[in-house]
Order: structure tokens, then sequence, then C-alpha cells
């Protein structure tokens, strides 16, 4: 009898009780549970599926510090869905909770630095581990470029759906499913990705200006996107290695 991994609850609970903890302070409407909600449910199901599949019943330090940025992801979710309504028109001044969420979106991103580390230095590397942080970046960049897409244009959505474009372009081409060597030209363009959609929900510039910082971000997107294609492309027919099932969503060549 399959049983649930016990550290899945985890993600769960603790998105449950953050966004109780923002409901207390700025106040979170029923789209913002909703969302959250949701968000918790599918990270608790998809981390169940992954530590099932890796033998494993609770993550590692490395792992712990990429689940509370999920969990933090889910709740700038709940936050963005909340606020939905209110971005037709730039507030000024920024609402509470528009504090809180690019607060909490800055958090993420400043974790985002710290699990890799971490998997290193206590010999914790894995496939599963690698495919969780990619997750959790992807989804914090597709929601943040939703949000700054309602109020900027929809375009700056297709800086957060690239990611998800991919993966269903993988159905198509099972070569697109093996994964390059780590690269620091992926990891800066991913990086800056999140940056730049903070600020952008921040405010702090310019419309013109963070309409530009966005711009490049797309075009630097789509230049790693287009190198990574063309390099899968070419490899398609070399031999692959052994693959390692991530349990995510996604097979580790």
């Amino acid at each position: 009898m399959r049983t649930t991994p016990p550290g899945s609850a985890v993600g769960l609970v603790s998105v449950f009780a953050l966004l109780s903890l923002v409901s207390a302070a700025v106040g979170l409407g029923w789209a913002g549970w909703a969302v959250g909600l949701t968000g918790a449910g599918a990270l608790s199901t998809l981390l169940a599926r992954g530590l099932r599949l890796s033998d494993r019943s609770t993550l590692g330090p490395a792992g712990q510090v990429t689940l509370v940025r999920a969990v933090l992801a889910c709740t700038v979710a709940a936050l963005a869905a909340d606020a939905a309504g209110g971005l037709a028109h730039v507030p000024s001044p920024p609402l509470p909770g528009l504090r809180v969420l690019v607060a909490l979106a800055t958090l993420a991103l400043l974790l985002d630095s710290l699990d890799g580390r971490i998997a290193r230095r206590t010999g914790t590397v894995s496939a599963f581990g690698a495919q969780f942080d990619m997750e959790v970046d992807a989804f914090l960049i597709l929601v943040l470029s939703l949000h700054v897409g309602h109020a900027m244009g929809w375009w700056v959505a297709g800086v957060g759906l690239g990611r998800y474009v991919l993966l269903a372009a993988q159905r198509l081409g099972p070569w697109l499913r093996r994964t390059l060597p780590a690269s620091r030209w992926r990891k800066v363009v991913a990086a800056y990705q999140g940056i730049a959609l903070t600020t952008a929900t921040a405010q702090v510039l310019a419309p013109e200006l963070a309409k530009d910082v966005l711009l490049a971000g797309m075009a630097a997107l789509a230049a790693s996107f287009g190198t990574e294609v063309w390099s899968l492309w070419r490899l398609r027919r070399t031999p692959a290695g052994d693959r390692v099932r991530s349990g995510i969503g996604m097979v580790i060549e």
C-alpha cells in the first residue's frame, strides 16, 4: 500500500499558515485563498510523487530551502490573484498587500542562491533536488509575469510561459527532454527575469524604463531558449545516458 511521504505534508500546512498570517496582516479575499490553497495542494501532490519516486520520505537541507521558496511562491500567487482586480491602474501609494507581495518575492529570489550551494556543500546534489528547484523558479516567474502583465500588457506573460511552452513541446519532440550541462548564462538569464519582474511589481522604476527592462529580459530569455533548443537538436542523434525520473514532471538524462 502506498503511503504519502510525511515531508510532502509540510508544504501544505506551511502555505496555509503563511496565508493565515498574510490574511491577518493585510487581508486576503476569496480569490487569494483559492489560488493559494490550490497551489498548496499542487505542491503537496507533486512533492509527494517526487519523494516517492526518489525513495525518500523527507527533504534534505537544500530541499527544505527550496520548499520554503515554494511556500513563498504560493503565497505570492495568492496575493497576486487578490490584487488582480485592482491593478488595471497602477496604485499609488502601493497597497499593503503589494508591499508584502514584493517582500515575499524578494525573499524567494534571495533564497534561490542558497539551495544549490547547500546541496553541494552537504553532498546531497540530486536530479530530484535540481528539478524541484527549477520548477519553483519557473512557477514564481510565471506568477510575477502574469501579475505584471495585468498592468503593463499581457506580452509580459510570455516571460513566464516560455518554460511551459517548452514542456509542452517535449511531448512532440522527445529529443527536447534531454538536459544540457549547467550554464552560467542560463542561470544569469533566469535570475534576471525574477529581479526584473519583482522590480516592475514594486513600481520603483518609471513605466517606460520598467518596460525596457522587461523587454531586455524577454530578449535574453528568447536567446537562452533558442540556444538551448539548438544544442538539443544537434545532440538528438547521440546516445543518451541513463535516465532518472525526477517525479516533478521531467525526465533527467
